[in-house]
């Protein structure tokens, strides 16, 4: 337990020490204020975040993959992966923490957003139940996407090839679902569509928190997690 504490202290913490954690962080308080003053603050339209969610998937397919390119990805370009490894914490340890540290970070980031349900709040009577279940489906969100660039930034030095690639897999699981969708004949149509995460995230933006969805998610960012540390175990016998 005190291994995975270092492991996400100390990669928390890299977060805020280089520029690119704040530009980040900048960015997704621009984009979302951006969606927020466009698609909530409409006159005369329903007091709700649900439109404001529904649009959050395309914002966190861009900023998962800047958040998670630098985790493995910095370390086998500085060559600091081989004390890591080496030292008493295991793979799975490794890439938990610095799962856990990117979740966190991208938490973080999510705090300063709170301010949209409370002027919503101010100016009518929104309904508290959807904007809970939003913001959670936002973040199982945000934590399976940061698995998937966990294990991409595990793959090769580079931080851009990680960035690219986590953006690859992300947008083609996606349109891959939807096409899906559309060619296969029923019933196989309907269990195409239920690998759309843009439509799990639209259920949690209606307030609906489905043990399903919830299930989805934590199951698929475990899987990407044990695959890195896979990877990190494959590189420590080299």
């Amino acid at each position: 337990m005190n291994q995975l504490a270092a492991v996400f202290k100390r990669e928390y913490a890299s977060f805020f020490r280089t520029p690119l954690g704040w530009v980040v962080c900048a960015l997704f308080l621009f984009l979302s204020g951006l969606v927020f003053a466009r698609s909530v603050l409409v006159p005369g339209e329903v007091a709700s975040l649900r439109e404001f969610f529904t649009l959050w998937w395309s914002l966190l397919a861009v900023i998962a993959p800047a958040v998670s390119m630098r985790l493995v990805a910095d370390e086998l370009r500085t060559g600091t992966i081989e004390p890591l490894l080496c030292s008493p914490a295991g793979e799975l340890t490794i890439a938990v923490g610095k799962f856990g540290a990117a979740g966190a970070f991208l938490a973080t980031c999510l705090v300063p957003t709170l301010v949209y349900p409370a002027i919503l709040m101010l100016v009518s009577r929104p309904d508290a139940g959807p904007m809970l279940a939003g913001y959670l489906g936002v973040l199982l969100l945000g934590w399976l996407y940061l698995a998937v660039g966990l294990l991409l930034s595990s793959l090769t030095a580079s931080q851009t090839l990680a960035f690219l690639g986590t953006l690859f897999v992300i947008l083609s699981a996606e349109l891959g679902a939807q096409q899906l969708t559309i060619r296969l004949p029923a019933p196989y149509d309907a269990a195409a569509l239920k690998l759309s995460v843009s439509l799990r995230i639209g259920d949690f933006a209606r307030g609906i928190i489905d043990t399903r969805h919830v299930v989805f998610m934590v199951v698929l960012s475990g899987f990407f997690v044990a695959c890195t540390a896979l990877v990190l175990k494959a590189r420590r016998w080299r």
